[in-house]
């Protein structure tokens, strides 16, 4: 073969060299890089492959395969002249030849342009492009036979029209992540994960701290004020002889000593809250236990018993006032801690008739933690008494002590600071609020800071749907009963058409009897709430009225004697009655307590969004036992449009709850108003007796007369102003 040509050109013993076994005759530089067995059946399409245009073929070293004899069905090729043939290129043809020795493939030479080059002798031939009908013929011919799959060998698909080249890699679309979807379990996740960081955390600080030092310094001063009260009792009725009266005197202030010492805690953070610009009533302590303290040593120089009993009381009623701050916080963050849903209850003002409305929203553990430790305006009303009482104190006793001596402005405005507080003032804020926590975290509910309590004190509508009355599961079909000769799949269809558009916790009911009656619903046509217990509407044409026996009455469709149901939805189709459902309502209890506190709060007006035609008010009130009176019922169209409402985003949460019962959301409303009443009344009852106490010290610093100023009198005057303010402070117990 002569590499020196121009055009190199092959013979057929050259090719068939090529492709020979190297085990074989063939020379010894002829070394394969690979194997390709051929089967006969691919005779045809080999030929059909060299057909194609502008291909050319370069010899690499694969051995020489079996070659099968030509049939008489291959010589019906078209016979091609070597002008016309021209050897494609290796790379253009698709065959994948492996090449595992890395044996280098020499690149052949550029053909000359020269195409009048005479064709070489025997059985090589040059190729040359082939006209259109000719590819279009071999390609027709190529597909009546079946390649065999070798994974050796790509062939390229074959078209009857030449395609532009294609590039060698898929082009791929730009990626675009999809979005994060909010799914249940993953709120669930965010939610205990701020809860374990905010109310769980303090919860396990305060539970580190404990109530029992506290439980016992309250016993302890007890015991101190029963004592002292004895002793000073028995002083008043001169049943104390003279050579042991000085040892009382020291009795008394060594108890004084005590009980200011088991609540020495208390008095240390009012020192510190004083520093923080914060003065408090336990501020206001720490000053009378100062100057009771003093007159002490006056007492012991003038032989008269000091006030010993009032003081302890203040300290016992202070040392309360902080437990139940401390268990109400506890039982706040033990509700929140356990929670697994948070709903909030925010204020929608000009929701229906005029008043503002109560909307339940998603929650967050932010709206409560951010209010719940905040003061409130009782707390801030108490400091700003208390700081004001002590100006006047020190004003009566500075009085006192110009006009009558030193001792008597001791005596005085010890006397003054113990009358101008009374001793339940310490306990009219935090017990109400105690006593209502204990309802509120049995339904798992909490109150956001003051900012909620006087939200959701105000004149508004509380919107209930089906859920809140009767939710999932309670409603139930006992039986049905058909009448008439319509098919009774067809009236179930029927009757589960229209209910299905009205909605309501029937729907589900309805629709598991067509289901399992393998029924299907129909499209309905002008579907009405006729809002006395009845709907209608057309189905497949014809009319339907479902709803109570009193309403079918009314709408003159004739009821049979002994179809009286008490609850049951009578179903009749073009005026004729076809079906008796007879329907069983579960009471809940926290739905029927939810219920009856909504309509004992007068300020609170419950309005019926419910979309169940069965719930008139003479059903509530035959099954809830209250006065349905109160609850409003307004027509199908504002029920839609109150439905639609929605409250601001922005808006402020006034209380959550963890549970979705009707009665979590109503005692925490009426709760927010009967806590707010009995503050507000506690805060004047005692402004009352203390500004009571301050006149009557001033009295007897103008009169100069200490006689009434006994430990005995103060001690009654405490108890008595005590009496009304701790039976204010119940007043949450009616929630």
């Amino acid at each position: 073969m002569d590499n020196k040509n121009e055009f190199q050109e092959f013979n057929l013993d050259d090719i068939l060299n090529e492709f020979h076994d190297p085990s074989g005759d063939t020379p010894e530089e002829a070394e394969p890089a690979a194997t390709l067995e051929l089967d006969p059946e691919t005779d045809a399409e080999l030929e059909a492959l060299l057909r194609l245009p502008e291909l050319d073929i370069t010899p690499v070293n694969v051995p020489e395969p079996a070659m099968p004899e030509l049939k008489d069905t291959d010589a019906a090729l078209p016979e091609l002249d070597a002008a016309q043939l021209q050897i494609p290129k290796l790379e253009d043809t698709g065959l994948d030849f492996p090449n595992p020795e890395n044996t280098e493939v020499p690149a052949p030479e550029a053909p000359s342009e020269d195409a009048s080059e005479p064709a070489l002798e025997g059985d090589t031939v040059r190729f040359a492009p082939i006209t259109e009908a000719q590819l279009s013929e071999a390609a027709a011919e190529a597909t009546e036979h079946v390649v065999p799959e070798d994974p050796t060998i790509h062939i390229p698909s074959l078209d009857k029209t030449p395609k532009a080249a294609e590039p060698a890699f898929e082009v791929q679309e730009e990626f675009i992540p999809s979005p994060i979807v909010f799914t249940p379990r993953s709120r669930l996740k965010e939610l205990k994960k701020k809860l374990v960081s905010g109310p769980e955390k303090r919860y396990y600080e305060l539970s580190e701290t404990g109530v029992g030092k506290l439980q016992a310094a309250i016993l302890a001063n007890i015991l101190i004020v029963l004592l002292c009260a004895g002793i000073t009792t028995l002083f008043v009725l001169d049943m104390v002889p003279e050579n042991r009266l000085r040892l009382v005197i020291f009795s008394q202030v060594l108890a004084m000593l005590v009980s200011a010492l088991l609540a020495s805690q208390l008095m240390l953070d009012s020192i510190g809250e004083l520093f923080h610009g914060r003065f408090t009533l336990n501020t206001m302590l720490t000053l009378t236990f100062i100057a009771c303290f003093v007159d002490g040593i006056f007492c012991l120089q003038e032989l008269r018993v000091p006030c010993c009993a009032a003081f302890s009381l203040e300290v016992t009623m202070a040392l309360w006032a902080r437990y139940q701050h401390r268990t109400t916080e506890m039982a706040q963050l033990d509700t929140m801690r356990k929670a697994v849903r948070l709903h909030g209850i925010v204020k929608v003002e000009n929701y229906y008739d005029g008043k503002a409305g109560f909307l339940r929203t998603e929650g967050e553990v932010e709206d409560f933690m951010d209010t719940y430790d905040k003061p409130s305006a009782p707390e801030r009303k108490q400091n700003l008494y208390a700081v004001l009482s002590l100006l006047v104190c020190i004003a009566i006793s500075v009085f006192a002590g110009l006009r009558h001596g030193l001792s008597m402005g001791v005596q005085i405005l010890s006397t003054s600071l113990l009358v101008a507080v009374p001793a339940s003032f310490f306990v009219s804020v935090t017990r109400p609020m105690a006593i209502l926590e204990q309802r509120l975290h049995m339904v798992g509910s909490v109150l956001c800071g003051w900012q909620g309590v006087k939200g959701l004190s105000a004149k508004a509508a509380f919107p209930l749907e089906d859920q809140d009355l009767f939710p999932q599961g309670c409603t139930k079909l006992n039986g049905v009963k058909f009448y008439g000769d319509r098919d009774p799949d067809e009236v179930v269809s029927f009757t589960t058409s229209l209910i299905t558009v009205a909605g309501g916790g029937l729907a589900p009911v309805f629709q598991q009897l067509l289901k399992s009656r393998n029924g299907l619903t129909h499209p309905v046509e002008n579907f009405q709430n006729y809002g006395g217990g009845g709907i209608g509407g057309e189905v497949c044409g014809e009319p339907v009225l479902l709803g109570s026996l009193n309403f079918l009455q009314d709408m003159g469709v004739e009821i049979p004697e002994g179809t009286m149901v008490n609850q049951a939805v009578y179903a009749a189709i073009d005026g004729q009655l076809c079906a008796v459902y007879a329907i069983s309502y579960a009471k809940m209890r926290s739905a029927a307590a939810g219920l009856v506190t909504l309509c004992a709060y007068r300020r609170l007006t419950p309005v019926m969004l419910c979309s169940d035609f069965m719930l008139t008010e003479d059903f509530l009130r035959a099954k809830f036992s209250v006065k349905a009176s109160r609850i409003a019922f307004p027509n199908q169209n504002v029920r839609s449009e109150l439905k639609k409402v929605q409250p601001d985003p922005e808006a402020s949460v006034l209380a959550l709850t963890t549970r979705e019962e009707l009665v979590s959301s109503a005692y925490v409303v009426t709760g927010a108003k009967a806590l707010r009443t009995s503050t507000k009344l506690g805060i004047i009852i005692h402004l009352l007796g203390g500004i009571l106490g301050l006149i009557i010290m001033l009295v007897l610093a103008i009169l100069g007369n200490t006689e009434l100023l006994t430990p005995t009198n103060i001690l009654l005057y405490q108890l008595v102003w005590s009496i009304p303010g701790l039976l204010v402070t119940e007043w949450t117990r009616t929630v």
